[in-house]
C-alpha cells in the first residue's frame, strides 16, 4: 500500500462536488499563544525502577542540568513519584509524573506513555492489537492523564491501519532516540513520520512527538547505546506547569526536535510563519508539508513563510540543518469559512 495516496483529500472531493462554494474561503485554526514562551522537556526516559542504568533522583539532575526545564520519568509498569524527588524541583525544572504502560499483544509490542499521573496504572490486554492500544489509553484517560502512543515502528508492532481506529489519543511519537527503534522505516515499511501524514490526511488530529527513550546514562554514550539528550520536546506555555503543558501538547502548541532549535512558529489566517535560531555556522532548509506528505514549499534559511492558497487538510513543517538534525513543526488544520 502506498501510505502517501491511500488517503484523500476532503477539500479536492468538496471541489469536485461542487460544494465547496466560491463565496467561501479556506483558513488555518490559530491557536491561542499570546504571552507564551518554550519550555524544553523529555516525555519518555527510564530510571532503575525499570530497565534504565541509573536511579531516578540522578537522571533528573542530568535533565535539569542540561537545561531541560521539565521531565517524565515513565518507568515500565512503574512509577516514581516526584514528591521523592521534591529537592530538585524548583521554579526552572519541573518534574512530572509518568508512566510507560508496558503490554503486548501476539508478542507485538504496545507501549503507551501515561503523562501527569495520579499512581501506578495497571498495563491493560484486550483480544486485539486495537483493542489493547485502546485500552491503555482508555486507562490514561481515566485517570485525566495524557497518553501518547509510543514507538509504532519498535518491532514493527503497529501499522497505520491499527493508529487510526485508536481513539482519544492526540500524540504519537514520531522520533524514538532508542537505538533498536526502526524511525526511518525499510524493508517495505513506512516511516513513522509518512504513517503520521497518512494519518492527517485521513482526518485525524494527532501531533508527533520526540523522545530519546532514555536508558544509558553510564559508560560511553554511543549510537548503539539508548543515551539522554537525543530527542525532546519544546512546548509553549505562560507558565511551568504541569496542567498547561499537558492541555498545550494536547494542542499542538509545541515542535519536536533532534538538535534544531526554533525562534519561534507563528500562525496567521493564511499564514505559517517558522523561525529558525541560528546555531554556529549551521545551515537550514525549512520545507512546508502537507496532504500525503507533498512537500508544497522550501527555504533555505532560518526563515519561511507558507501561505495558504489551495485547499488542504493541514501543513506542517520540517526544518533540516546541516548535520541532519530536524525540528518538526506541528500541523496547522485548515477549515473553510464563508465570505
Amino acid at each position: 500500500m502506498n501510505l502517501k495516496h491511500c488517503c484523500r483529500i476532503p477539500f479536492v472531493f468538496l471541489m469536485a462536488a461542487g460544494l465547496l462554494s466560491a463565496r467561501q474561503s479556506l483558513r488555518f485554526e490559530i491557536p491561542l499563544a499570546t504571552g507564551m514562551r518554550w519550555f524544553k522537556g523529555n516525555t519518555h526516559t527510564h530510571t532503575t525502577n525499570s530497565d534504565g542504568d541509573t536511579a531516578p533522583d540522578t537522571v533528573a539532575r542530568w535533565y535539569k542540568s542540561h537545561g531541560y526545564q521539565f521531565l517524565v520519568l515513565s518507568d515500565h509498569n512503574a512509577f516514581t513519584d516526584p514528591k521523592t524527588l521534591a529537592s530538585l524541583i524548583d521554579s526552572n525544572f519541573l518534574l512530572i509524573a509518568g508512566e510507560e504502560l508496558t503490554s503486548s499483544f501476539a508478542k507485538k509490542p504496545v507501549h503507551v506513555n501515561g503523562l501527569n499521573i495520579p499512581g501506578l496504572l495497571d498495563p491493560q490486554k484486550d483480544t486485539t492489537l486495537v483493542g489493547t492500544i485502546q485500552k491503555n489509553v482508555d486507562e490514561v484517560r481515566s485517570v485525566q492523564g495524557v497518553p501518547h502512543i509510543n514507538h509504532p515502528n519498535f518491532g514493527w508492532a503497529i501499522d497505520y491501519e491499527t493508529l487510526r481506529r485508536v481513539r482519544n489519543d492526540r500524540l504519537l511519537e514520531i522520533y524514538n532516540a532508542h537505538p533498536l527503534v526502526h524511525n526511518h522505516g525499510g524493508g517495505g515499511k513506512p516511516s513513522v513520520e509518512a504513517v503520521w501524514d497518512t494519518l492527517l490526511t485521513g482526518g485525524m488530529k494527532i501531533f508527533g512527538i520526540a523522545v530519546d527513550d532514555a536508558h544509558n546514562f553510564k559508560g560511553e554514550f554511543d549510537l548503539s547505546r539508548s543515551n539522554p539528550g537525543r530527542a525532546w520536546i519544546c512546548v509553549k506555555a505562560k507558565v511551568l506547569d504541569a496542567q498547561e503543558l499537558m492541555r498545550n501538547l494536547e494542542q499542538g502548541l509545541f515542535y519536536a526536535s533532534t538538535g534544531v532549535v526554533l525562534n519561534d512558529v507563528v500562525v496567521s489566517a493564511t499564514m505559517l510563519t517558522v523561525e529558525v535560531k541560528q546555531q554556529s555556522d549551521f545551515r537550514y532548509t525549512i520545507e512546508f508539508i502537507g496532504d500525503g506528505g507533498t512537500l508544497l514549499k522550501r527555504v533555505a534559511g532560518t526563515r519561511g513563510e507558507y501561505t495558504l492558497s489551495r485547499p488542504l487538510t493541514y501543513v506542517r513543517a520540517r526544518v533540516v540543518d546541516s548535520g541532519g538534525f530536524v525540528a518538526w513543526v506541528q500541523p496547522v488544520f485548515v477549515v473553510s469559512q464563508k465570505q
